[in-house]
């Protein structure tokens, strides 16, 4: 394997690949440490180290630093991240499904782009109303729903934001949404330019830079700071065990196929004899990924949240904290994540057009009729398969809550243990290991492995060569961009 990932620096086109995608993770981090101006961020420091780190349960705003990689820690101007692009791509998802017009549009030439226009416009509006909550909710900390329990930071460190009024929120909105759509540009200059999907790259490295701190607070649990006893060592073995346990059941049913064998008849043509080959349709297990889990938190998070902020909320605090760590939570939360299993799968998988087209080319399913009794066999096997995928989804969305509550781990470190961020960066990183391995094979290299092949998510190999790649002067101009932000950063922060 070592030997692959030195082989990949001897392909020109995909060394210039992985150096322009590393320059702007480079680029991407650095925004996440530019702070939106007039906010102290000595105080969100103290705040997230002295309450959100340290406390023992998961939280909406724990939740939110770690998918904005310790941006929201600095209100810096990628604070929202690239989130409200997925809820934008999501919502337009599932309008092309329900607005006769949208589905229309989709299926013409042309019709992607303007869908994917529309998602910008959407992405646009979601940033504006979600830049001014975030303005409001800095100004008013004391009653702030997104940062509870910061009283008594404010009180021994000063004003959250000491020149509060139109002219911050104004600045602020503005930041917030200017990083948001920078994001969404880099992530598609990662897709066209780089290796792997840029979109799903960002949010990996957003979590991935939250991984030091959380093996900090893990260590810590083991060899507490201030003198006390920690956890028995003897405890940390099941322990990592565990962790690996996940990992490893993660990437297994992550890749897990169904090979439905896929026969074809042999046709005549002038001298030549054509089909009587034997191929397979993958069917995966998971095959909606991690939307389920997206859907889920997205879903339960709004009552909570309203109950928080409306007159009455008050009256209702118990249920709020039963929505968002009780019983209740455990209770919709794994409901949820199998409608929306199920929800997804008939959405994106359509039986009867695949059982046209496997007759239309004169294949047939062994044992299966052509035609409808193929829809239903394929459709039966689906709803078998996303049974597993949606138990698979529920227990990987639990074992945060399980090793914070059962193990005591950290509710940073926690969340490296499964959810919705072990499967992003497994899912990620499967992706642009095949995209790499695509390129090896294709130059006559060895891939990552000797033994079988990197499958991502999808059974579609990219093609090679779509994207285009950078001239070499430009990556002298862009790692000098990067080394006079970096140079700036480190005056200002001495300053």
């Amino acid at each position: 394997m070592l030997s692959a990932f030195a082989n990949c620096f001897k392909i020109p086109e995909l060394r210039q690949r992985i150096l322009f995608t590393l320059a702007l993770i480079v680029v991407i981090r650095i925004g996440a440490a530019i702070p939106c101006p007039g906010v102290n961020t000595e105080i969100l420091s103290h705040y997230f180290h002295d309450t959100i780190e340290k406390q023992q349960t998961n939280s909406v705003v724990g939740m939110f630093n770690l998918f904005s990689g310790g941006a929201l820690e600095n209100c810096a101007v990628f604070t929202l991240g690239i989130i409200p692009y997925i809820s934008a791509s999501i919502m337009l998802q599932l309008m092309t499904a329900v607005v006769p017009s949208l589905g229309k549009l989709a299926r013409e030439e042309g019709g992607r782009q303007k869908i994917t226009q529309y998602t910008r416009y959407a992405t646009i509006l979601i940033c504006l109303v979600q830049g001014f909550f975030y303005a409001r909710q800095f100004e008013n900390p004391t009653n702030s729903q997104l940062l509870p329990n910061i009283g008594s930071t404010i009180s021994q460190y000063g004003a959250l934001v000491p020149h509060p009024g139109t002219i911050f929120e104004f600045t602020t909105v503005v930041s917030l949404l200017t990083g948001t759509l920078l994001l969404m540009w880099l992530g598609e200059q990662i897709t066209d330019k780089g290796v792997g999907n840029g979109i799903s790259m960002v949010i990996t490295i957003n979590i991935v830079s939250r991984l030091p701190a959380g093996l900090l607070q893990g260590w810590q649990m083991i060899h507490p700071p201030t003198g006390a006893p920690g956890l028995p060592p003897i405890t940390v073995v099941p322990l990592l065990f565990f962790l690996f346990a996940v990992v490893a059941g993660t990437i297994a049913i992550t890749q897990a196929q169904r090979k439905v064998t896929i026969q074809y008849a042999k046709q005549v043509r002038g001298n030549k004899i054509y089909g009587g080959q034997s191929s397979f349709l993958p069917l995966k297990v998971n095959y909606s990924g991690v939307m389920p889990i997206i859907f889920a938190q997205s879903i339960l998070l709004v009552p909570a949240f309203m109950i928080q902020i409306l007159p009455l909320g008050k009256s209702f605090g118990g249920l709020a904290e039963s929505l968002t760590n009780g019983s209740l939570h455990y209770i919709f939360y794994i409901f949820m994540i199998f409608f929306f299993s199920y929800f997804w799968v008939s959405f994106m998988f359509n039986p009867i057009q695949i059982a046209e087209d496997v007759k239309r080319n004169g294949g047939f399913i062994p044992g299966v009729r052509p035609g409808p009794p193929t829809a239903d066999f394929l459709d039966y096997t689906m709803t078998r398969l996303t049974l597993a995928g949606a138990i698979f989804l529920s227990v990987l969305a639990i074992l945060p809550m399980a090793a914070n509550r059962g193990f005591q781990v950290p509710a940073l470190t926690s969340q490296f243990f499964g959810g919705t961020s072990l499967l992003i960066m497994i899912g990620v990183l499967l992706d642009t290991i095949r995209q790499m391995e695509t390129y090896l094979l294709q130059r006559h290299y060895d891939g990552f492995l000797k033994k079988g092949r990197i499958r991502g998510r999808s059974s579609t190999t990219p093609a090679i060569g779509q994207g285009h790649t950078v001239d070499s002067s430009a990556y002298v101009w862009l790692f000098v961009a990067i080394a006079v932000l970096f140079i700036i950063a480190t005056i200002l922060s001495l300053t």
